[in-house]
């Protein structure tokens, strides 16, 4: 039986908000960034230099957010 982690938009949003948080956690980013707009969110997140920052969509952020948490919590 599948079990969806999100349906829509803003569930994905949701969801790429809580990676965010982990990571930050995890101090596998310095600093995470959502902007609200009325119809999506902006997910900006710090480049490794710490120069400069992505700003990405909540399916750009989500993959690369999910990476990230994924490679550390294999390496524990």
């Amino acid at each position: 039986m599948n079990h969806y982690l999100f349906h829509d938009e803003v569930t994905l949003a949701e969801k790429t908000q809580e990676l965010g948080k982990q990571a930050v956690k995890l101090k596998l980013i310095p600093a995470f960034v959502i902007r609200y707009y009325p119809d999506s969110w902006e997910f900006c997140i710090p480049n490794n230099d710490n120069s400069s920052t992505d700003c990405l969509t909540a399916p750009e952020a989500y993959l690369k957010l999910k990476k990230l948490v994924d490679s550390a919590l294999s390496m524990v």
